[in-house]
């Protein structure tokens, strides 16, 4: 059976639908894992703090569905990428799963018992259900800028060479620190928009601080990865219908490499300009008491961060600083052309139904969260 679309344009595609997917997950879940960190801050009562966990607890489930999508996207596009970063990142990913169980349990159980001490427990958890995946996650991006200890042997078996104490290195620290301000300020606008009174002046207050702090730390990060950490650049061109085998390349490592693509492309300098003005625009709209603005703006400068990275490595998805040569690239990683087509048709009927009916859910869910709901059943949560 004949394939409509060429293998290359397929690759792109689903290069470019991951992004999307991880994009969706850092605005959708984004705001619920920011509002969770700050509720032991901004939340000064329990009726506060009921009234920020009701904020995002209609919709925290159907948010976690974009971090779903991610994983099954990378199992079935980009099979080696899903075998090697979940095998290698073991121990990562099992923190960041008892981290997101803390959250449903201490959704569902903490208005079960009316104790104080409960209540203070379950909220922590929430708060360490919302820091440690938005922590870990930064931290995975800031290693694969840096590149992942992998090879593979004479079978193609991929080989992790790395640990989990060595993912935590400076500069991941420094990306890990950019993703929690960033989903903190973004959680910050979400509870000022669906919120009034003193949770929202407070809410307020928090996001213009983390807002900025995330300008500040995405523009070091930047810094960074231009006169510190070596960047990864194919040697000659590949062909880009070619068969997927990561060993049938050269790559070349060097510092400042990731910007070559601003250099080629330069509209992909496009996403750090959005990821630098967005959190400012957040900033100013929060001080303007903008509030739909100020979240709108919040999500557009995540989607400019987490941009950046992708563009500056395309088309590289996982290099490898134990063997560069073995780099993964969106030319040489993927599944087959007829699965790529097969999961593209799935895609073009699915999608527009899931966002259809998460919009709706959305607008039936639309206006402020307050204190007076909880009044007529102070015990519950």
């Amino acid at each position: 059976m004949a394939v409509p679309i060429d293998y290359a344009t397929l690759r792109v595609v689903w290069w470019a639908l991951l992004g999307i997917l991880l994009i969706g997950f850092a605005i959708f879940d984004g705001f619920d894992l920011g509002t969770t960190m700050l509720l032991p801050f901004i939340g000064r009562s329990n009726t506060e703090r009921r009234v920020l966990i009701n904020s995002v607890g209609p919709v925290w489930e159907g948010n976690q569905v974009w971090f779903i999508l991610g994983g099954g996207a990378s199992f079935a596009a980009w099979p080696p990428l899903y075998a090697i970063s979940f095998s290698g990142f073991y121990i990562a990913m099992f923190v960041v799963l008892v981290a997101l169980i803390l959250r449903p349990v201490a959704f569902k159980y903490r208005g079960k018992l009316d104790n104080q001490l409960w209540r203070n427990v379950c909220d922590w958890a929430l708060f360490l259900g919302g820091l440690v995946p938005s922590l870990i996650f930064g931290v995975a991006f800031g290693n694969l800028l840096q590149g992942v200890p992998f090879h593979f042997d004479d079978e193609l078996r991929a080989v992790y060479t790395g640990s989990f104490f060595g993912l935590l290195n400076p500069f991941a620290l420094l990306c890990g620190l950019v993703s929690v301000v960033m989903l903190a300020a973004h959680g910050a606008a979400y509870v000022h928009m669906k919120t009034a009174g003193d949770i929202a002046e407070r809410a307020r207050h928090a996001g213009i601080a983390t807002s900025l702090l995330t300008l500040v730390l995405f523009a070091v990060a930047g810094l960074c990865v231009y006169g510190w950490i070596d960047g990864y650049a194919l040697a000659q061109p590949l062909d880009h219908a070619g068969p997927s085998n990561p060993l049938r390349k050269a790559v070349e490592t060097s510092v400042g490499a990731w910007f070559g693509n601003y250099r080629v492309a330069p509209w992909t300098a496009a996403a750090p300009l959005i990821g630098l003005a967005g959190p400012l625009l957040t900033a100013v709209l929060l001080v303007a008491r903008r509030p739909v603005a100020s979240f709108l703006a919040s999500a557009l400068g995540l989607a400019g961060i987490i941009a950046t990275p992708g563009l500056a490595m395309f088309p590289f998805i996982l290099p490898s600083s134990a063997s560069p040569d073995a780099s993964l690239t969106a030319w040489d990683a993927s599944s087959s052309q007829m699965t790529l087509f097969i999961m593209l048709v799935a895609v073009v009927i699915f999608l527009p139904i899931v966002l259809g009916y998460t919009a709706w859910v959305y607008r039936v869910l639309r206006g402020k969260v307050t204190p007076q709901m909880f009044e007529a059943n102070r015990q519950a949560y």
